[in-house]
């Protein structure tokens, strides 16, 4: 793969590629058994990457999931859109280097072959098989044949229809037919007036006269239940295994900054015709956010700058004089933007004349990479599956009754157009939608959508905000820098991985300091490390690798004589010398223990090349090799050696890695989290953050939300907004601030950006979590600025004890680097807390059974 996956994505791939095997299992048994599944992922997870991971898998192999590679494997890639066909096939061309042009076969007439090639994809849409179609006509079903054709006429007196085509691919006992049914609620006919006639993809699932069912389809959606319903629709229920849903966690997805974190909506208070007024406005953000991203970019010297786009949506039928008057607007507000920099996506496919301006049409799958253009009208969704990352500011013309057509359209622009968050920017990381004609009620409307699940949107979480009329908080001039050096100087926290790989890790950080020059021929000096360990190994335990090196040299077996006179049986055993097949065997298999690099490159190191190694002294080191992984205990040897080397690394050029750029700082702490034990991680500074400055109150009028001073970031006045604090939050703030030699405090974000302090904890099913404490103050304190980390959390919530508990632990590792660190809670009417820097109270809290018992008891004290 091109790309690295996300966790998530890693494991829904190794969870496809499971339930693929046991299909190709079922399929080629005696009996054989079609069957199906979904792999179902929220808007913007990266579905086509990992179904690139696992097509990669399926023709190649995957050492690391352990994954043998099927050589019989044919894909069929299906949907209902033969440009979404394209896009898909542009997006596996790049996210994986192994599946090329020749591999990905658009089949379109004239398309002819007898069966289907394995080690392809072939991409075939609905129209493809539907009676008129060039590819299908003479295939033999009388009810859905051609008019005025002979059941027996191929198609312009071709040798085979796709029909035939595909039958014989399934009929192939030496082919297997993986089906991926893209976007798989499309399609499907289960409305009403389709239940009576099966619909092209339901016989293509079920086959029909004379072509077998597809043996195993995979379908891929936003909207899993949709597909299953479906399948039942397809009457394939009773036919057709139904394998274990794949499903991807949409909280994992937002933690992994694919996805922006907050959508800004901005309408008029007050009656009247305001759409120019806001669209100037609208144009000043797109403006604001060009010059935003034009200076993130020098900063940070990306060969991909990030161009933003504007989208204005119509409605279905445009006005073209309201479109000529907000191009107007546009032009006059942006006077130096370009003549060439609008384009349409509009049905009709064509270029649009609005007064003086020529709007040409762009295919909406090309405006992503087409940075020329930067204002695009559109009207509704566009096109099942068109993202476009770069699209940051969005104004509607629709009427206030079309707040479903909104949010389709939204859906479009949630991915971040790096692929990550930009640290410490919630304006980068955002997406502003502006609402002419919409009020505060009607507001309401497109609110309740993008905070409920749908095709188009990602599923809500509490990491995603929706935030009416924000205003930017910049860094507070009144805070000095000893106090910003305090924030970037304490430790934050990496969620550990599920099944993280300590080789895999200390080879990824070897190609990243190398990458980025902070040590020379890093891989080399890995490998040799490792080596060296190999070899300490196989010395010290001299006797197991000795009986190892004979078991790799021969094979046993057994004997067994039935005497037919006596009814006894006698069972002897023998062994015979293993030929190198077998010793080939041996040493593929020492690569699942100690990864296939370690293997080939220790073999090097046992048989070197420039020592004249002949072929008997490489025969020798592969036995090594082979024999070596035998021996109980040298993987998990060989991972303690890879984790102290790589923390070691990690610690040397901490300072070095600090300095790099935003995207390669991310991938260090990628690397620090493939871990199964939490790592340290650095705070990185906040630039900017958005927060509501108003709310309505009980009668519906709009007034100013409370604020307070020496916030880290502030407005202009240098106030900063507590609308998320609830009452007895604000008491402890209010009561933090009072103290002497308070200097400053921080709203700690919720979200797992790199500008938030994030602690591990496992929840009660005993996965990695991470809390976010709420609120930091700084304090001078013998001369110095110190952190102290206050949390009011309630006791009543299922997570209070394991954030405790995680909490605890942070506080027994980096307690020394803070003033206090404490837990508040309200116990009726009154405060109590813990404070964490004690170790009997530690003690008490991982013995606890309850959070409350412990606020309650002695170990909590009054908070004053």
């Amino acid at each position: 793969m091109k790309f690295t996956l996300k966790d998530y994505q890693a494991d829904a791939v190794a969870e496809v590629l499971s339930n693929l095997a046991d299909a190709r299992d079922f399929y080629h048994r005696t009996k054989p058994r079609v069957s199906s599944f979904a792999l179902t992922a929220t808007t913007g997870a990266g579905k086509t990457v990992m179904a690139a991971a696992v097509i990669e898998a399926l023709f190649n192999g995957n050492d690391e999931l352990d994954f043998a590679p099927d050589p019989t494997a044919v894909v069929l890639w299906f949907s209902d859109d033969p440009s979404l066909n394209e896009q898909t096939r542009f997006r596996l061309l790049q996210a994986s280097d192994q599946i090329g042009y020749p591999n990905l076969i658009v089949v379109e007439h004239p398309f002819q072959a007898e069966k289907f090639k394995p080690g392809k994809v072939y991409f075939l849409n609905t129209s493809k098989l539907s009676k008129t179609s060039l590819l299908t006509r003479g295939h033999r079903d009388e009810e859905n044949h051609f008019p005025g054709m002979a059941l027996d006429s191929g198609p312009d007196l071709r040798t085979y229809t796709i029909w035939e085509t595909i039958a014989n691919t399934i009929e192939d006992p030496n082919l297997t037919l993986y089906m991926v049914l893209d976007e798989a609620h499309r399609g499907m006919g289960i409305s009403k007036s389709a239940k009576d006639k099966p619909t092209i993809v339901k016989r293509l699932i079920n086959g029909h006269a004379d072509i077998p069912p597809v043996p195993v389809v995979w379908g891929i959606s936003a909207t899993v239940e949709r597909f299953e319903v479906a399948m039942k629709t397809a009457e394939v229920s009773s036919s057709r295994m139904t394998l274990p849903r794949v499903g991807v966690d949409p909280k994992r997805v937002q933690e992994s900054g694919l996805l922006k974190d907050d959508i800004v909506l901005d309408f008029p208070n007050e009656s009247g015709v305001f759409d120019t007024v806001l669209l100037r406005r609208a144009t000043r953000k797109i403006r604001e956010s060009t010059e935003a991203w034009a200076e993130y970019n020098a900063e940070q010297e990306d060969a991909h700058p990030v161009v933003p786009l504007m989208v204005l949506q119509s409605p279905n039928t445009p006005d073209p004089k309201m479109l000529c008057q907000a191009l107007d607007v546009i032009f006059a507000e942006w006077p130096e933007l370009p003549s060439d920099a609008v384009a349409n996506v509009f049905g009709e496919r064509s270029t649009q004349q609005y007064g003086p301006w020529n709007v040409p049409y762009i295919a909406p799958e090309r405006v992503q990479d087409a940075r020329h253009i930067r204002i695009l009208l559109a009207k509704d969704a566009i096109s099942t599956g068109w993202d476009c990352p770069r699209a940051e500011v969005m104004v509607s013309f629709r009427p206030a009754k079309d707040a479903t057509h909104i949010t389709q359209l939204l859906g479009r622009m949630v991915r971040t157009p790096l692929a990550r968050r930009i640290p410490g920017n919630e304006k980068l990381n955002s997406v502003e939608c502006i609402l002419p004609f919409f009020d505060r009620t009607t507001a309401t409307e497109v609110i309740d959508a993008l905070m409920s699940a749908s095709e188009d949107l990602p599923e809500p979480d509490d990491e995603r905000r929706v935030l009416i009329g924000a205003e930017e908080m910049l860094p507070n001039p009144s805070i000095s820098e000893a106090v910003w050096e305090a924030l970037e100087a304490i430790p934050s926290q990496s969620v550990p991985k599920k099944a993280a790989k300590p080789i895999k890790r200390l080879t990824a950080l070897a190609q990243a300091l190398s990458r980025d020059g902070l040590l020379a021929d890093a891989g080399k000096q890995a490998h040799g490390h490792l080596h060296g360990v190999l070899d300490g190994f196989a010395a010290r335990f001299k006797s197991a690798m000795e009986d190892a090196y004979n078991d790799v040299l021969t094979m046993e077996g057994g004997t067994v004589t039935g005497h037919r006179l006596s009814g006894e049986r006698e069972n002897l055993a023998f062994s015979e010398q293993a030929d190198d097949r077998a010793i080939q065997d041996s040493y593929r298999a020492a690569g699942r223990v100690l990864t296939p690099d370690v293997s080939r490159t220790y073999v090097d190191h046992l048989a070197p090349e420039d020592d004249g190694a002949d072929d008997d002294g490489l025969r020798d080191a592969y036995i090594k090799v082979a024999a070596v992984a035998k021996v109980p205990g040298v993987r998990e040897h060989l991972d303690e050696a890879a984790d102290q080397l790589a923390q070691k690394w990690l610690d040397a050029h901490r300072v070095q890695i600090k300095a790099l750029s935003d995207e390669r700082q991310q991938v260090y702490n990628e690397i620090r989290a493939m871990s199964t034990s939490p790592q340290r991680i650095g705070i990185t500074r906040p630039v900017n953050r958005l927060e509501e400055t108003k709310k309505l109150d009980k009668d519906g009028n709009e007034v100013a939300i409370e604020t307070r001073l020496k916030h880290l970031l502030s407005d202009a006045a240098g106030m900063f907004p507590i609308g998320s604090l609830n009452g007895w939050e604000r008491d402890v703030l209010d009561a933090e601030m009072a103290r002497p030699g308070t200097l400053a405090w921080y709203r700690n974000p919720g979200r797992a950006s790199q500008d938030s302090l994030g602690v591990a904890y496992r929840d009660a099913g005993d996965t990695w979590r991470s809390v976010r404490p709420d609120l930091m103050f700084f304090t001078e304190h013998d001369d110095a600025v110190k952190v102290s980390i206050i949390d009011p959390h309630g006791h009543h919530l299922a997570d209070a004890l394991p954030k405790l508990r995680g909490l605890a632990d942070f506080v027994k590792a980096y307690g020394s680097e803070f003033h206090r660190v404490e837990a508040v809670a309200k116990i009726g009417d009154t405060l109590r807390v813990l404070d964490l820097t004690d170790e009997l109270v530690r003690e008490a809290v991982m013995k606890a059974n309850s959070a409350k018992a412990l606020y309650e008891g002695s170990t909590a004290q009054d908070y004053k």
